[in-house]
């Protein structure tokens, strides 16, 4: 710290005074001291070059920077003043203004190392400024977070460079981080209309709009020509719109309106990340009610890949592979939503998927006979019909042996299919999934033939003569009882 004989003994008493204090780390002491001494001898250089060292240290760079330029402006070659209005600059961001004054400090003094120093720093300050710049406009976000962070080492006090590092952080999707920096600026500064606006980034992005609207029309009145504010503030204006005309739309049955709707919004900002994961999952349970399974496993797919944690997206994407009886693709969504939420809902869900996939493995003898899972004991009976005459050997007697072979496993088939789905205790057995091959009467162990002549009243040794039936397959024949 600067002392000087040449101002009154109780100037000099007030400036020792501060002095002790600033030794003593008792800064606001020494401030209130240094203030005494300036309002006893307002032209003393050094008693202002005191105080801007006192105020930088209790935080106060604006403060400081107005201290030093007026020891300056009393005395240019005061060396100690330059250094630390550079210092104040730099704090500040305005990293050209003290690379200015670290210049000169050096003119005064060619050998100051501090000066030397804090030239390289004004200069990577104004580095990592140009490529912050670049990454920006290239939407590397990391890039310019990294930046501003070693910038700000510098540049501590610097809120453009905390609000381009909050904005960043938001534009990532690391809300909390992003809220913190912001709100600490707001405490030291209120009417920060930036930072306002970065609050609010974060209220949207996080689809919290009605609050986010709040703070852009804040931030628009505290920095009227903020485009950032106003652009997001009529972005989430007219997404809320669109989405709730989209859910009005659905709640009244109305799906080709709701999908519309639900597109419309998702081309208002790419960037919304958890509102367009809302959106893609609800475009996707009005495709799956349009019967679009495919789109709608598409949408549900990009609801996942913004959002891995947005479970109504998987239930939406099972339900969806439920329905086109993809079960493997079914049970991993419902594996993963039970893993996220166990509940006894959920839990459901995954072991009916995982049954689903169980059943899938057999033999699906429905698919055999080609009926319905809901069909009815008679329309069992006309199907066993119609496909056991269909692949009966002796109707392919002439065909080769590999196209002999062929149906006589359809026959097999078809026989099999229907000893089960005949039967009300196996159907009952089948369809909830249980292995047949577990009970007493090993489905291996049946003679389709057998079942054949049983159906068609083959009993007493005499049999079906295919070749006395053929008539069967002829319009002429088609009243025969057993045939309908």
């Amino acid at each position: 710290l600067v002392t000087t004989t040449k101002y009154p003994k109780e100037a000099e008493s007030f400036k020792e005074q501060g002095n002790a204090y600033y030794i003593k780390k008792d800064y606001s002491e020494a401030f209130n001291y240094y203030t005494k001494a300036i309002d006893m001898c307002p032209k003393n250089a050094s008693y202002y070059g005191n105080r801007a060292a006192t105020l930088m240290m209790l935080s106060r760079h604006r403060e400081a920077l107005e201290d030093s330029q007026q020891a300056v402006r009393l005395d240019d070659t005061f060396m100690k003043g330059h250094l630390r209005e550079g210092k104040c600059h730099l704090s500040l961001g305005n990293a050209m203004a003290a690379s200015r004054c670290f210049h000169r400090v050096l003119e005064l003094e060619p050998d100051n190392s501090q000066a030397q120093q804090e030239v390289k720093n004004a200069d990577s300050v104004l580095e990592y400024e140009k490529m912050a710049e670049i990454g920006f406009e290239k939407h590397d976000f990391r890039m310019v977070v990294f930046c501003m962070d070693r910038a700000l080492e510098s540049a501590s006090a610097c809120h453009r460079f905390k609000v381009l590092k909050a904005e960043c952080l938001a534009m990532l999707g690391r809300y909390p981080e992003a809220q913190s920096v912001a709100s600490d600026i707001l405490r030291m500064d209120a009417t920060n209309g930036d930072a306002l606006y970065v609050r609010g980034l974060c209220l949207y992005y996080e689809d919290c709009i009605d609050k986010a609207v709040q703070f852009f029309v804040q931030a628009l009145r505290m920095a009227p020509d903020h485009e950032k504010a106003r652009l997001a503030c009529r972005n989430a204006k007219a997404l809320k719109a669109k989405k709730e005309d989209g859910n009005k739309a659905f709640k009244d049955g109305n799906y080709d309106a709701a999908y519309e709707l639900y597109s419309e919004a998702l081309t208002i900002d790419p960037n919304n990340i958890k509102t367009n994961a809302k959106l893609f999952c609800n475009r996707g349970t009005v495709g799956s009610k349009l019967k679009k399974i495919d789109q709608a496993i598409e949408d549900c797919t990009k609801a996942v890949k913004l959002d891995e944690t947005y479970i109504k997206a998987y239930l939406r994407r099972a339900q969806c592979y439920m329905d086109k009886e993809e079960y493997d693709e079914a049970v991993r969504d419902y594996e993963k939503v039970y893993q996220t939420e166990k509940t006894k809902e959920h839990k459901h869900l995954l072991k009916n998927a995982q049954l689903e996939l169980k059943k899938s493995k057999r033999k699906d003898y429905y698919k055999v006979l080609g009926v319905d899972k809901d069909a009815t004991e008679d329309e069992i009976k006309k199907a066993y019909r119609k496909r056991a005459l269909m692949h009966h050997p002796d109707r392919h007697s002439s065909a080769s042996a590999e196209i002999q072979k062929e149906e006589e496993k359809k026959f097999k088939e078809v026989g099999e299919a229907f000893t089960v789905l005949s039967d009300p205790k196996k159907k009952s057995r089948y369809d909830s999934g249980h292995d047949l091959e577990d009970d007493t009467g090993n489905m291996g162990d049946f003679d389709a033939n057998n079942i054949f002549k049983a159906f068609f009243g083959g009993g007493g040794g005499q049999g079906y003569s295919f070749e006395a039936n053929q008539c069967m397959y002829t319009n002429s024949c088609r009243k025969q009882q057993y045939f309908f």
